[in-house]
């Protein structure tokens, strides 16, 4: 998981946070075989290739073009890694790969693009004089934001491209903890804080506003995330024939994709396998599962739970004894490799006890970091959403989960 640090920062601040955002996703662009920068790992995605230009054109398009005014030196590169290739029929585009740039006119547009932009910004004057943001900030924080989206999504891309079109990269070890029972914690009741305020001195999408308290009855809910080895236990009890843990759109998914195992569970003979981003190995049971939003609805029915609220998590994750809300689950540090599993530390889970130093102020572990975890909540608008002159978009992707229970 990419920890992103908001806030009202200044220019150097925010040029740093650009230099290192550039990092992650050049470090992603080397996991690729040359000959594989063509394929697509994912149908319903484009070709790696596109996302090596779309970073750099979306950063060109808003800032360089809208917010700098200046003038396009590859207009075609600047429209064809906005959108793609043309999609045939209204259908997924049918490219191929001798359809687009070679890869050295991307780099070169790319190394065009990072030094005009440069340029542009060491010459701007981005801070607004009475404290707010200035629209080139606001800019600024969007392409930051986008890159590191695009660096999440990017990552399970590359983890379901085939072992032998990669380039390993250096894997940190995975630090040694104990093996703990699994046990419910149980959170009073007490308030949960969702979405920002709506001020002109922090960054946010439309879709993170409006700041609004969620009262929360207690609860308990699972202390590790749900490891590889239970969900085995799911799977090995016939949780993926067992009709009545599924909703019918859910059954209808995973009969229709043929789905009976997690995405990246590999079957070799009477034993499971785990493919890694870069090896294969076996089933890791102490490591958080990843799967589907289906999934993991499922295991939780089929252990008598079910996935927390939005509102339960942040109150789990957030919360505290003392009644008041933190910034992280742990306190006020900023996430680091002793607090949980951050910024590509690792390119692949650590065991769900691996952290204890990250747990939450009710003892919860890895709230932050290690994935993404599913919630029950529907994503929709807060209460007094208004529309931003800035859109998001995003990608759905696989996350964790873990159970809640009254």
């Amino acid at each position: 998981m990419v920890e992103s640090q908001r806030g009202h920062t200044s220019s150097e601040d925010l040029f740093s946070r650009l230099a290192d955002a550039r990092t992650i996703t050049d470090k992603l662009f080397e996991v690729p075989l040359h000959d594989a920068l063509y394929d697509r790992p994912i149908p319903e995605r484009h070709r790696i290739i596109f996302y090596i230009g779309h970073l750099e054109a979306f950063d060109w398009n808003l800032l360089g073009s809208y917010a700098f005014g200046a003038k396009s030196f590859h207009p075609e590169f600047d429209k064809l890694f906005a959108f793609g290739i043309d999609p045939v029929d209204g259908g997924l585009p049918t490219d191929q790969p001798s359809d687009w740039p070679s890869m050295e006119e991307v780099r070169q547009y790319n190394d065009r693009v990072r030094q005009e932009l440069d340029r542009q910004l060491t010459s701007e004057c981005l801070s607004d004089p009475e404290g707010s943001l200035s629209r080139a900030e606001v800019y600024l924080n969007v392409v930051i934001e986008h890159r590191l989206m695009h660096a999440e999504t990017l990552a399970y891309m590359l983890h379901q491209l085939p072992l032998h079109r990669k380039v390993r990269q250096t894997v940190a070890d995975v630090p040694a903890a104990p093996v703990a029972d699994r046990k419910m914690i149980e959170v009073p009741a007490g308030a949960a804080t969702l979405g920002l305020p709506r001020t002109n001195t922090e960054f946010g999408w439309d879709n993170e506003f409006e700041v609004h308290t969620v009262d929360v009855p207690a609860f308990a809910i699972d202390e590790y995330k749900v490891t590889n080895g239970e969900f085995l236990k799911f799977l090995r009890e016939g949780g993926y024939e067992n009709r009545s843990l599924w909703t019918d759109s859910d059954w209808e998914w995973i009969q229709h994709e043929g789905i009976r195992h997690p995405r990246f569970w590999v079957k070799r003979d009477a034993s499971w396998s785990y493919r890694t981003m870069f090896a294969e190995v076996p089933l890791p049971l102490d490591w958080p599962v990843y799967v589907s939003h289906a999934e993991a609805a499922a295991y939780a029915r089929w252990a008598g739970k079910q996935l927390p609220t939005e509102a339960q998590f942040h109150r789990a994750a957030y919360g505290s004894p003392e009644g008041e809300e933190r910034a992280y689950p742990w306190g006020s540090a900023v996430p680091g490799h002793t607090l949980g599993n951050f910024n590509f530390s690792s390119w692949d889970p650590s065991p769900v006890h691996a952290h204890p130093a990250g747990r939450s102020g009710f003892g919860v572990a890895d709230m932050v970091g290690n994935g993404w975890e599913w919630t029950s909540t529907v994503f929709e608008p807060f209460p007094g959403f208004e529309p931003h002159w800035v859109q998001s978009h995003y990608q759905d992707m696989y996350s964790g989960c873990r159970g809640v229970g009254n």
